[in-house]
């Protein structure tokens, strides 16, 4: 079964079928240059120095060769120039193709990728590290498109120019060619052995590249808490140690690549002696030309470009065998919720909510709901009371499908909320939270992530609604105004004041509220609660709560405790 980073890759390769047939005919001419490049020169030496008769392909020029030797010498040398050309242009059209491509590939597999992430549960994003996910989502596709940009035409293109200098070599003069061949075991060796050690190295420096990100993202978002308690230097501290282990390992890498290299010079060095040694003493013998060994010394030095250059490029390989690994272990994970066939649209809810027989637990962790039953019906406000880790927020994420209830069922206007369809049904959701989050983006855009297509006037009249008109017209640049990273330029209120613009031009049937007046002060409470009022007004909301006075305007009062319902009461009977 082939994977889903095979599937992206070769649907983008599909797609690019040309341009990569075009790509492999520069690496063709690319390979027919290399061969031609020391063929000028052995004219010289055998033809117009030594006078020796052309081979049978060129004798129509033997004229040529032998009225003039000082220009015939010029226009032999200059195809050298000639040569160069052509493949400079044939490299550099191969380079952009192949880079192109491979852009294009980082692009689809970097969008998939983060499409993919978003679609798994909030247990996985819980237990995964952000910084980790992050690296996976810049640093490993960069690295998978680096190998096919370097190493896809590349290793044709060598491999290629590998066989046609074997073939040309044989059929000069065979004993040269084994003396020229002998030393390939050996480079073989080497080559295969520094590609397992540096892919191992590797796997191991990306792993503590990704805890490194971890760190700098966790303390970065916390950035604040660390300044509160004087932590900075204990922070750096532990940057330090994780940073070390990847310093580390990363000098290993250089040092395994620099190790492997230097032997294959060595071994490229012992190949030319035993090929001036031999060649020179069959030249003595006529046995061969002066300008065949030539031939055989060129190939010498050139044969093993090839092995150094797939040397150099199996580190960069084994990196990218292991960033695509890390991106295949994360695209073979499935949502843990997903749409049934033939899911409905939850369109125009009227907001009839019931749970039945509910439990949930999350993983093999206790369970956090146990068997609980009630009915909300629509345009009903229920305050949901009770300790932490009572199963308030769960109740919430379970209405919103944010996990898979496996025991019970849970009703929205009389259907299982498993027959919706995901998307359709969060979207007649609005939810105002405890810790409201902002995104780096103008404050328009801030309330209109309600609701993707909302109008100028939408937005407007949202924030109206939301007491939130009045402190935006007062920035510099009104509802354009580009807020900080999570909404750090703003006051808790007036994030909190945005949240509720945000629910109110969704205008959804159903509205839940976590915590939304925790940390506030006085003015901006009676601003937060009045605001709150308006949005709940005809809707179907549930209140989660610890404060009694927030739960005193709601028409029901359920009290969990343990997971389980322990009251359920009218709000005037509860503070009495």
């Amino acid at each position: 079964m082939r994977t889903k980073l095979h599937n992206i890759v070769h649907r983008n390769l599909s797609s690019e079928k040309w341009n990569f047939v075009l790509a492999v005919f520069c690496t063709l001419i690319v390979a027919v240059a290399d061969l031609l490049r020391p063929w000028p020169l052995k004219l010289i030496i055998d033809n117009v120095l030594l006078g020796k008769s052309l081979p049978p392909s060129l004798r129509s020029l033997e004229t040529f060769f032998t009225n003039d030797k000082v220009w015939t010498i010029v226009a032999v040398a200059s195809l050298l120039i000639l040569i160069s050309a052509v493949k400079g242009f044939s490299v550099y059209a191969q380079t952009s193709i192949t880079s192109r491509i491979g852009y294009r590939m980082a692009h689809a597999l970097r969008r998939e990728l983060f499409s993919h992430l978003q679609c798994l549960s909030l247990t996985f994003h819980k237990r995964s590290r952000a910084g980790e996910l992050l690296t996976k989502v810049t640093s490993d596709t960069n690295s998978v498109r680096d190998a096919f940009s370097e190493f896809a035409l590349t290793l044709v293109t060598e491999v290629l120019t590998l066989i046609g200098m074997i073939v040309i070599m044989f059929a000069m003069n065979v004993e040269l060619s084994l003396v020229v061949l002998a030393t390939f075991p050996l480079l073989t060796v080497i080559s295969v052995y520094r590609f397992r050690r540096i892919r191992d190295s590797a796997r191991k420096v990306r792993k503590a590249e990704g805890n490194l990100a971890s760190r700098v993202s966790e303390t970065l978002h916390a950035i604040a808490t660390v300044k509160a308690f004087g932590r900075e230097r204990y922070e750096t501290e532990r940057f330090e140690s994780e940073s070390s282990a990847t310093l580390q390992e990363s000098i290993r890498t250089a040092r395994l690549e620099a190790a492997s290299s230097r032997a294959a010079d060595i071994v490229n060095a012992i190949g030319t002696f035993a090929v001036l040694v031999f060649g020179s003493l069959q030249a003595l013998r006529g046995r061969i030309t002066p300008g065949s060994v030539l031939i055989f010394v060129s190939y010498m030095n050139s044969l093993y470009v090839p092995i150094r250059t797939l040397a150099k490029l199996s580190a960069k390989l084994s990196r990218a065998f292991v960033c695509a690994g890390r991106i295949s272990d994360i695209l073979g994970i499935e949502p843990e919720v997903g749409d049934r066939p033939g899911a409905l649209d939850a369109n125009s809810l009227r907001g009839d909510i019931s749970f039945h027989n509910v439990s949930f637990a999350y993983g093999n962790a206790r369970p956090v709901l146990r068997n609980i039953s009630f009915d909300i019906s629509a345009g009903e406000k229920v305050a949901l009371l009770g300790p932490s880790g009572a199963g308030k927020s769960t109740i919430v994420s379970l209405i919103l499908r944010l996990y898979e209830l496996e025991h019970g069922e849970i009703l929205i206007d009389g259907v299982n909320v498993k027959d919706y369809k995901r998307e359709s049904l969060r979207q007649q959701i609005g939810i105002v939270m405890q810790d409201t989050v902002m995104f780096g983006a103008s404050i328009r855009e801030n309330i209109a992530y309600g609701k993707v297509d909302a109008t100028t006037e939408e937005i407007v009249n949202a924030a109206k609604a939301a007491n939130a008109h009045e402190f935006i017209c007062k920035l510099e640049d009104g509802y354009d105004t580009v807020i900080g990273e999570r909404g750090g330029t703003l006051s808790g209120g007036q994030r909190q004041r945005i949240a509720i613009a945000r629910a109110f031009v969704r205008n959804a049937a159903i509205l839940v509220l976590d915590e939304p007046m925790t940390g506030l002060d006085l003015e901006n409470e009676a601003a937060v609660r009045d605001a709150l009022q308006r949005l709940m007004r005809g809707k179907t909301c549930l209140l989660i709560t610890h404060d009694l006075a927030a739960a005193a305007n709601a028409d029901r009062v359920l009290i969990l405790e343990h997971g389980r319902i322990r009251e359920q009461s009218n709000p005037l009977e509860l503070i009495a």
